[in-house]
């Protein structure tokens, strides 16, 4: 599977109704609203690059609000385990 993180500037009065669209689309698995340059990261998983292409570019793209955006594809995945600790900065760890 191809992993890419889709980055995105949204339209600020409607962040919360892409996001709600974007977390229905077939490829997206999850979506983030977060801090700094961007408004909201989804990640986007496809068996193909052609898949990958058709997620970003032909349903990604014509979510209206979304003013700009850019793609990362994914070399390599670490640990999930890793990964959540990473998330979980500064929460409870699970009992």
């Amino acid at each position: 599977m191809i992993t890419a993180f889709v980055l995105l500037d949204v339209d600020v009065d409607q962040v919360p109704e892409v996001a709600e669209t974007l977390c229905d689309l077939d490829g997206v698995t999850e979506v983030y609203s977060v801090t700094g340059r961007y408004d909201l990261i989804v990640k986007v998983r496809a068996a193909r690059n052609e898949d990958l292409a058709d997620v970003v570019t032909g349903r990604i793209g014509k979510v209206a609000g979304i003013i700009g955006s850019e793609t990362v594809i994914a070399f390599r995945s670490y640990s999930d385990e890793t990964l959540d600790a990473g998330f979980a900065l500064g929460q409870d760890p699970p009992t």
